[in-house]
């Protein structure tokens, strides 16, 4: 576990929100691109060419594009991959298969970070239940991000919204973003609340849990970045870039920076 350190967590202005706003909205549109490609016949290739045009077309750079050199504008993780899965030509979707797309930007020197998990066709219920159960722990995770609160605060509702049905990702987790994709503080999918540093206003954080069908070990392959289940099973991400304000997480990621999906996590918190 990372050791939390205060000093080195990046505190934005409210302009700089602002900037890291646009560069989100860049990924949130690059996203909504992809997703409406996805299909049974399409490559995960054709589906970073499509991310990628659409991330530079409004004069945005693809942050993942050779970032310790990663080769490609998203990561397209298939079924048992979890993350940082290379587009290929040779990777066809078929139906029944449930894909992960992380896509970044950066623009005037901001990041945006946001991942999605998608069913191509005709997907067997249990696999679609685990990945609504991982984006409601997302949302879970970012309705616990609020000013005066503390870091775990937020690796305990993610885990909380999992429950003990599927298994969380231990291994990676979530981050804080700004002039940099990843920087500190890290954040756990899991932990005991009231503990880290204090959230204040002006943090901007990559909210973004990983879960598993099965057992929640995995294995990075010999491409040094697709990440698979050990045993086989299929997994799910979601991921938000959001920032800390007085009143209350600001979604940067999404269009309508949170608001729907942020009131009914609330609502379903005080069931």
């Amino acid at each position: 576990m990372r050791p939390f350190r205060r000093s080195t967590i990046q505190l934005k202005t409210p302009g700089e929100l602002d900037a890291m706003r646009a560069a989100g909205l860049v990924v949130q549109r690059a996203l909504a691109a992809a997703t409406a490609a996805v299909r049974a016949g399409v490559s995960t290739a054709e589906l970073d060419a499509i991310a990628e045009e659409s991330i530079r077309s409004e004069g945005a750079v693809p942050s993942f594009k050779g970032y310790h050199g990663f080769p490609a504008s998203i990561c397209a993780s298939v079924n048992q991959q979890v993350v940082h899965g290379i587009p290929r030509s040779t990777q066809v979707l078929a139906d029944g298969d449930l894909i992960s797309i992380d896509c970044g930007a950066i623009l005037d020197g901001w990041h945006g970070d946001s991942a999605v998990t998608l069913p191509v066709g005709a997907v067997k219920q249990d696999y679609l239940r685990m990945s609504s159960v991982c984006e409601k722990s997302m949302w879970a995770g970012i309705a616990a991000a609020v000013v005066g609160g503390r870091l775990t605060d937020i690796s305990h509702a993610v885990e909380t919204a999992v429950g003990e049905s599927y298994g969380i990702v231990a291994g990676y987790g979530g981050h804080g973003i700004g002039t940099e994709m990843h920087m500190e503080p890290h954040i756990l999918n899991f932990g005991k609340p009231g503990k880290g540093p204090r959230l204040v206003a002006g943090m901007a954080l990559a909210i973004e849990p990983m879960i598993t069908y099965g057992d929640p070990e995995v294995s990075e392959l010999s491409d040094g970045w697709t990440v698979e289940t050990d045993d086989g099973s299929v997994s799910a991400h979601w991921e938000h870039t959001i920032a800390l304000t007085d009143s209350g997480p600001w979604v940067l990621t999404a269009a309508d920076g949170g608001a729907s999906a942020l009131g009914a996590a609330v609502s379903e918190k005080a069931r």
